[in-house]
Protein backbone atom coordinates (compact mmCIF):
# COMPACT_ATOMS: atom_id res chain seq x y z
CA UNK A 1 0.00 0.00 0.00
CA UNK A 2 1.35 3.37 -1.05
CA UNK A 3 0.62 6.82 0.24
CA UNK A 4 -2.80 8.22 -0.53
CA UNK A 5 -3.02 11.36 -2.62
CA UNK A 6 -3.72 14.36 -0.44
CA UNK A 7 -5.85 17.00 -2.14
CA UNK A 8 -4.37 20.42 -1.40
CA UNK A 9 -5.96 23.58 -2.80
CA UNK A 10 -3.90 26.71 -2.33
CA UNK A 11 -6.07 29.71 -1.42
CA UNK A 12 -3.33 32.37 -1.33
CA UNK A 13 0.43 32.61 -1.14
CA UNK A 14 2.97 35.15 0.11
CA UNK A 15 5.56 35.02 -2.69
CA UNK A 16 7.42 38.10 -1.45
CA UNK A 17 8.25 36.38 1.86
CA UNK A 18 10.89 34.12 0.29
CA UNK A 19 12.46 37.20 -1.31
CA UNK A 20 12.49 39.28 1.90
CA UNK A 21 13.37 36.58 4.46
CA UNK A 22 15.64 33.59 5.02
CA UNK A 23 13.27 30.70 5.78
CA UNK A 24 14.77 28.49 8.52
CA UNK A 25 11.87 26.18 9.37
CA UNK A 26 8.21 25.80 8.39
CA UNK A 27 5.21 24.68 10.43
CA UNK A 28 1.64 23.78 9.52
CA UNK A 29 -1.09 25.37 11.62
CA UNK A 30 -4.87 25.19 11.50
CA UNK A 31 -6.85 28.41 11.15
CA UNK A 32 -9.75 29.25 13.44
CA UNK A 33 -12.14 30.97 11.01
CA UNK A 34 -15.72 32.18 11.24
CA UNK A 35 -18.54 31.43 8.80
CA UNK A 36 -18.18 33.48 5.67
CA UNK A 37 -14.37 33.69 5.94
CA UNK A 38 -14.11 30.06 4.79
CA UNK A 39 -16.25 30.73 1.70
CA UNK A 40 -14.21 33.80 0.87
CA UNK A 41 -10.97 31.82 1.28
CA UNK A 42 -12.25 29.05 -1.00
CA UNK A 43 -12.87 31.75 -3.63
CA UNK A 44 -9.22 32.84 -3.22
CA UNK A 45 -10.07 36.27 -1.82
CA UNK A 46 -7.26 36.55 0.72
CA UNK A 47 -3.98 38.42 1.00
CA UNK A 48 -0.96 37.58 3.18
CA UNK A 49 1.05 40.69 2.28
CA UNK A 50 2.35 42.46 5.43
CA UNK A 51 0.94 39.73 7.69
CA UNK A 52 2.84 38.22 10.59
CA UNK A 53 2.25 35.93 13.56
CA UNK A 54 2.65 36.67 17.27
CA UNK A 55 2.58 34.52 20.38
CA UNK A 56 0.40 35.84 23.24
CA UNK A 57 -0.36 33.90 26.42
CA UNK A 58 0.77 30.58 24.96
CA UNK A 59 -1.36 30.95 21.82
CA UNK A 60 -0.37 31.92 18.28
CA UNK A 61 -2.28 34.60 16.36
CA UNK A 62 -1.88 35.86 12.80
CA UNK A 63 -2.30 39.60 12.34
CA UNK A 64 -2.94 41.78 9.27
CA UNK A 65 -4.10 38.83 7.17
CA UNK A 66 -6.77 40.22 4.87
CA UNK A 67 -9.75 38.01 3.97
CA UNK A 68 -12.23 39.94 1.82
CA UNK A 69 -15.89 39.95 2.87
CA UNK A 70 -18.00 37.31 1.14
CA UNK A 71 -20.35 38.86 -1.46
CA UNK A 72 -23.45 36.94 -0.35
CA UNK A 73 -22.55 37.22 3.35
CA UNK A 74 -24.38 40.55 4.02
CA UNK A 75 -24.80 40.92 7.84
CA UNK A 76 -22.82 37.75 8.63
CA UNK A 77 -19.52 39.10 7.27
CA UNK A 78 -16.61 39.71 9.64
CA UNK A 79 -13.86 42.31 9.85
CA UNK A 80 -11.39 41.60 6.98
CA UNK A 81 -8.28 42.37 9.07
CA UNK A 82 -9.28 40.77 12.38
CA UNK A 83 -6.71 38.83 14.40
CA UNK A 84 -7.12 35.09 13.78
CA UNK A 85 -6.06 32.29 16.08
CA UNK A 86 -3.75 29.54 14.81
CA UNK A 87 -4.22 25.98 16.03
CA UNK A 88 -0.91 24.32 16.91
CA UNK A 89 0.43 21.76 19.37
CA UNK A 90 1.73 23.13 22.66
CA UNK A 91 5.25 21.76 22.03
CA UNK A 92 5.42 23.58 18.67
CA UNK A 93 4.25 26.82 20.29
CA UNK A 94 6.92 26.55 22.99
CA UNK A 95 9.59 25.88 20.36
CA UNK A 96 8.46 28.89 18.30
CA UNK A 97 8.31 31.09 21.40
CA UNK A 98 11.89 30.24 22.38
CA UNK A 99 13.15 30.80 18.82
CA UNK A 100 11.38 34.15 18.39
CA UNK A 101 12.97 35.39 21.64
CA UNK A 102 16.31 35.18 19.81
CA UNK A 103 17.34 38.32 17.97
CA UNK A 104 16.25 38.63 14.36
CA UNK A 105 13.69 35.80 14.17
CA UNK A 106 10.06 36.39 13.24
CA UNK A 107 7.02 34.32 12.26
CA UNK A 108 5.90 34.86 8.66
CA UNK A 109 2.86 33.21 7.00
CA UNK A 110 3.82 31.69 3.64
CA UNK A 111 0.55 30.32 2.28
CA UNK A 112 -3.03 29.41 3.14
CA UNK A 113 -4.42 26.19 1.72
CA UNK A 114 -7.13 23.59 2.21
CA UNK A 115 -6.07 20.08 3.21
CA UNK A 116 -8.80 17.45 3.64
CA UNK A 117 -11.33 20.30 3.63
CA UNK A 118 -9.70 22.16 6.52
CA UNK A 119 -8.04 25.58 6.25
CA UNK A 120 -4.30 25.42 7.03
CA UNK A 121 -1.61 28.08 7.17
CA UNK A 122 2.08 27.41 6.47
CA UNK A 123 4.03 29.41 9.02
CA UNK A 124 7.77 30.04 8.68
CA UNK A 125 10.40 30.83 11.25
CA UNK A 126 12.38 33.46 9.35
CA UNK A 127 15.04 36.11 9.64
CA UNK A 128 15.23 39.23 7.48
CA UNK A 129 17.48 39.64 4.47
CA UNK A 130 19.63 42.68 3.78
CA UNK A 131 19.66 44.34 0.37
CA UNK A 132 22.99 42.74 -0.55
CA UNK A 133 21.53 39.27 0.22
CA UNK A 134 18.62 39.98 -2.13
CA UNK A 135 21.00 41.11 -4.88
CA UNK A 136 23.08 37.94 -4.48
CA UNK A 137 19.93 35.82 -4.80
CA UNK A 138 18.91 37.64 -7.97
CA UNK A 139 22.40 37.24 -9.46
CA UNK A 140 22.43 33.50 -8.65
CA UNK A 141 18.98 33.11 -10.21
CA UNK A 142 20.08 34.94 -13.38
CA UNK A 143 23.26 32.82 -13.63
CA UNK A 144 21.26 29.62 -13.26
CA UNK A 145 18.85 30.77 -15.96
CA UNK A 146 21.78 31.55 -18.32
CA UNK A 147 23.32 28.11 -17.74
CA UNK A 148 20.01 26.37 -18.43
CA UNK A 149 19.53 28.43 -21.59
CA UNK A 150 23.06 27.55 -22.79
CA UNK A 151 22.47 23.84 -22.14
CA UNK A 152 19.17 23.96 -23.98
CA UNK A 153 20.80 25.66 -27.00
CA UNK A 154 23.63 23.12 -26.93
CA UNK A 155 21.17 20.19 -27.04
CA UNK A 156 19.46 21.62 -30.13
CA UNK A 157 22.48 21.07 -32.34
Amino acid sequence: MGKKNIAIKIACENRKARHDFFIHETFEAGLALQGTEVKSLRAGKANLKDSYAVIKNGEVFVEHMHISPYEQGNIFNHDPLRTRKLLMHKAEIIKLFSKTREKGFTLVPLKVYFKHGRAKLELALASGKHNYDKRQDLQAKAAKRDVERALKDRQRY
